[in-house]
């Protein structure tokens, strides 16, 4: 006789899963999603993402990234926004345009992009036109 189990009906919490993009592959087209990314393969298009991604060392991402923070070692090469941290390694290629409210750089990185660093706290204008009496 078997014995079976009853599972309960729980999901992974949103942003906890970890997807891989593996060595050979190529993605071409937009991608969304709510967990983190380990690129070892190849996107040619648009990868957004409230988690972390990871582009190592054979990873390239030509196009664009939204993502709260990346550590790059790999290519990455179009417009690369990051909420947080930006680390870039020493293997990284990093060209076209970047925006980060962190950067961390080591030697040896190849980083030819232009860079605006912004704080996640809007600027509060205190300055008050005066109105005539």
């Amino acid at each position: 006789m078997l014995n079976y189990k009853k599972q309960s009906n729980t999901y992974m919490e949103s942003g906890k899963s970890q997807n891989r993009i593996s060595y050979g592959t190529t993605i071409h087209g937009d991608v969304v999603s709510e967990g983190g990314f380990r690129i070892d393969g190849t996107i040619n298009g648009t990868l957004k993402t409230t988690a972390k991604v990871v582009i190592g060392k054979d990873g390239k991402v030509e196009g664009a990234l939204n993502c709260n923070n990346a550590d790059i070692e790999g290519v990455f090469s179009g417009k690369l926004i990051v909420q947080g941290l930006l680390s870039l390694k020493a293997t990284a290629q990093i060209t076209g345009e970047v925006t980060t409210q962190k950067l961390a750089v080591e030697p040896g990185a190849s980083f030819n992009a232009s860079c605006k660093m912004e704080s996640g706290i809007k600027s509060i204008n205190n300055s008050k036109k005066e109105q005539p009496v």
